[in-house]
């Protein structure tokens, strides 16, 4: 405590610390904005709304089912069977006839009756429900836990979108202030040249100085032309991972000094691995296994399915009463032998697990590790960030006796420009120690899971 004390006193000397009242904090907004306008996260978001669409037909299954079917056939020919009708009665009718006097029983013909309908129709409406069928139980509790899955997926890639908005910011930061030190180390050169100059205009001045002058601008130029590629590139990152036009401007009126606190307190702090969505995704993977496993071996639970038809059939599109019919039935399913498919199946869902628990324990021993290279991280980080706070406290004033030798003829020009190149060395030294220990706390706080979420 007294360590953690020490360094928050020091680093509340600093210029700018605190944060000043009523400042909105841009990285939070744009971590907001992120969340929602990330094109990563928003397929992720669709498989979600998938997972969901696909319980909803899961429970479905349980509802009563109606379908509308129409069966029409005709045909000519093929099979027949004989009915001589005529060569039984006729003669039987003939006699009845005679002895009645009438001709009340008419003579038949031969009959072929053919086994091929001709214009036969068969139109019903079918109602089927299940009634006893546990793989639709265990298909309903997979899809809500492919749902937590998919959830788990959801929050893992949140995490690592915020963690790449920090580091693509302070990248941006980091870019920014190298751009204003060369910019700075310029302003310093072109000084040189002109304090150049005017000594050679008095006689008291070099040539070689001035064209040495002239040097130092042009190198410091080409500096800044590449530090302004590196803040273009690091604008394209950032905009590109909030899903924004890749000119957008940045907002950088961050609080540096006080986010480095926030890193010294996490650099003293625990750091644990138990809030990561990984392990929970883990332990949901293998409850879904064993639900696997549970359905597999439920094969021998008879399925139990119900059917009530309500139509019409008849040939040569008749619709009558003896058309209209109703059937209503049963269907009972029990394997009795698969050549041990089922009970294979059991075996790989078992086996399935195995490989799941195995699989987290793994997870749980590269998270760990993780954790303690971000840690590591961190600490060199920061170790780097104090080192580099005390040479730029040397160098800058090592720059001003040298300058203020320079002035008075006891220090040469080149002693100057070594100087300036320490100096300037030194600030971005600094700036981008300071930067790298931010993005080594957003790595920290990423392998922890330790950054809260406003869901609001």
């Amino acid at each position: 405590m007294l360590i953690i004390s020490f360094i928050l006193s020091v680093l509340s000397t600093l210029p700018g610390w605190g944060q000043v009242p009523g400042q909105k904090d841009p990285l939070e907004k744009y971590i907001a904005e992120g969340l929602v306008d990330n094109l990563v996260l928003q397929q992720k978001n669709v498989s979600l709304q998938k997972a969901l669409l696909a319980l909803e037909t899961a429970r479905s299954m349980f509802l009563p089912a109606l379908d509308f079917q129409f069966n029409y056939q005709t045909a000519n020919g093929g099979r027949a069977i004989m009915l001589p009708l005529g060569d039984l009665l006729n003669s039987a009718y003939a006699t009845l006839n005679q002895l009645t006097g009438t001709q009340d029983f008419p003579q038949l013909e031969n009959e072929t009756i053919s086994f091929m309908p001709r214009d036969y129709y068969d139109t019903h409406i079918r109602t089927s429900v299940p009634i006893v069928n546990t793989d639709l139980l265990y298909n309903k509790k997979i899809s809500k836990q492919q749902i937590v899955l998919h959830e788990d997926e959801v929050a893992i890639y949140r995490r690592e979108l915020v963690k790449e908005i920090k580091s693509a910011f302070y990248n941006y930061l980091s870019a920014v202030k190298a751009l204003e030190i060369s910019q700075s180390s310029l302003r310093l050169a072109e000084e040189g040249k002109r304090v150049n100059e005017k000594l050679l205009e008095n006689g008291k001045g070099l040539p070689a100085y001035v064209l040495r002058a002239n040097s130092e601008i042009a190198s410091e130029q080409a500096t800044i032309t590449a530090a302004r590629r590196q803040v273009d590139n690091a604008r394209l990152l950032f905009n590109s991972l909030l899903n924004r036009p890749a000119d957008s401007l940045i907002d950088t009126s961050f609080n540096v000094e006080g986010e480095l606190e926030q890193a010294c307190i996490r650099l003293n702090g625990e750091a644990g691995i138990t809030g990561r969505e990984e392990l929970k995704s883990t332990d949901q993977m293998i409850l879904l296994k064993e639900t696997v496993v549970k359905m597999n071996k439920s094969y021998l639970i008879p399925k139990l399915n119900g059917f009530f038809d309500l139509g019409s059939q008849a040939e040569n599109w008749k619709y009558n009463e003896q058309s209209r019919y109703y059937l209503a039935g049963f269907r009972l399913d029990l394997p009795l032998f698969a050549g041990n498919r089922n009970r294979q199946a059991v075996i790989q869902a078992q086996l399935d697990v195995k490989d799941a628990r195995l699989n987290q324990e793994q997870i749980r021993q590269q998270l760990d590790v993780s954790v303690r290279f971000a840690q590591n991280g961190l600490k060199a980080a920061w170790g780097t960030y104090r080192s580099s706070q005390v040479q730029l406290e040397a160098a800058e004033s090592y720059q001003r006796l040298i300058e203020r030798g320079y002035r008075s003829g006891t220090n040469t020009y080149i002693e100057t420009v070594d100087a300036r190149d320490q100096l300037t060395a030194a600030r971005m030294a600094m700036s981008i120690s300071k930067y790298r220990v931010l993005i080594a706390a957003a790595e920290l706080e990423r392998e922890t899971a330790s950054y809260h979420f406003n869901e609001q």
